[in-house]
């Protein structure tokens, strides 16, 4: 006899009750544990000439998740030569006259990538527009004559970028010209972070070759990311860190074959030429996009040994892949990057 049958209608009736609520107590516990973390919100447009990938976890994570595109297609459009009305055209425009105002924005990176043009003795350039555009990486590239490069790289001076505390500035010399291309995927970083700050909320994004992160990850997990291998599709390791910025400047990534010589767009200022120094990529960290970017594209060009002064400076740490399948790395990664590739080797740099 079933035990329902035992007691009275009104008692039964009390119990099915009572087994059906704890059931339903048991299917919400199961719910919570399945789905109670935050999965976050991932999100993909397209700005600065790449996908920005967002993944964000948080309250407000979809409103500041939209909030940080809205930011980084706002200031492509303050800081892209292509924009006929950007800070940036305005400036090259009128190079050779007056000071102009330009947004906070616009000064903020153009000051941060000044200090590295001074630092690295002119390694990285932000006038390097002439020679950017003679090469055309971007568009149909090909190899410029000698003169033609010659008369170029003439034009290419960062101290006639003057900028004055009024919030203006200039361009000093008539025939030069801004490209902030090298900054621009790490400035959009600084950009999308802000917005994370902004809403509450924690959250990863990467436009291009920079990657930024803000916050703690809902499993209390350091924020893993992984580095290309120059020769394939594929990934060579993983960087963990729990704050702060990563760029990347690879000669992968844009480059042509001509008469059997390959060109990369990573261009030397000094030669205007494809700079020379034994490297395929160099990755950055440091706590600004815009100051990653640039000293990823200043230490390419320097090579592993003129860069370290150059780290130490900015207080940012460096991942070095050479020609020969082999990786240096500063002491500041050792315990954050893990070799996953048989193909290449590892050596971390003893603390300064």
């Amino acid at each position: 006899m079933k035990v329902l049958d035992r007691i009275s209608p009104r008692a039964a009736k009390g119990a099915t009750l009572a087994l059906l609520v704890l059931g339903l107590g048991l299917v919400a516990v199961a719910l919570y544990l399945t789905f109670g973390v935050d999965r976050g919100t991932t999100v993909t447009t397209y700005s600065m000439g790449s996908y920005v990938q967002q993944t964000v976890y948080g309250k407000n994570q979809e409103e500041a998740a939209q909030q940080a595109a809205s930011a980084v297609t706002q200031l492509e459009e303050l800081i892209s030569w292509r924009k006929e009305d950007s800070d940036a055209a305005r400036l090259n425009q009128a190079a050779g006259e007056d000071f102009l105002e330009i947004d906070g924005q616009t000064y903020e990176i153009l000051e941060t990538s000044l200090a590295v043009c001074e630092a690295s003795g002119g390694a990285f350039d932000v006038t390097i527009a002439p020679l950017s555009r003679l090469w055309d990486f971007d568009g149909t590239p090909s190899l410029p004559e000698d003169s033609q490069i010659g008369e170029m790289k003439s034009r290419v001076d960062y101290t006639s970028l003057s900028l004055l505390e009024d919030g203006t500035a200039a361009l000093r010399k008539k025939g030069t010209a801004l490209d902030l291309g090298a900054v621009g995927k790490g400035a959009a970083c600084d950009a999308a972070v802000d917005a994370y700050a902004a809403a509450d909320v924690s959250g990863i994004v990467s436009v291009g070759g920079s990657v930024g992160v803000l916050g703690d990850k809902p499993d209390g997990s350091l924020w893993r990311i992984a580095l290309r291998d120059p020769e394939s599709q594929g990934s060579l390791g993983t960087l963990s860190i729990g704050e702060g910025f990563v760029s990347t400047s690879g000669s992968y990534e844009k480059q042509f074959t001509q008469d059997g010589v390959t060109y990369h767009h990573l261009l030397d200022p000094a030669t205007g030429y494809p700079a020379e120094s034994g490297l395929v990529s160099v990755t950055v960290w440091s706590q600004s996009g815009t100051l990653s970017d640039a000293l990823s594209t200043a230490c390419f060009v320097l090579g592993m040994e003129g860069s370290l002064p150059l780290l130490e400076k900015f207080e940012a740490e460096a991942i070095f892949i050479d020609e020969e399948h082999h990786i240096t790395a500063t002491a500041g990664f050792e315990n954050s990057f893990q070799l996953e590739s048989g193909d290449y080797t590892l050596d971390i740099l003893p603390a300064a």
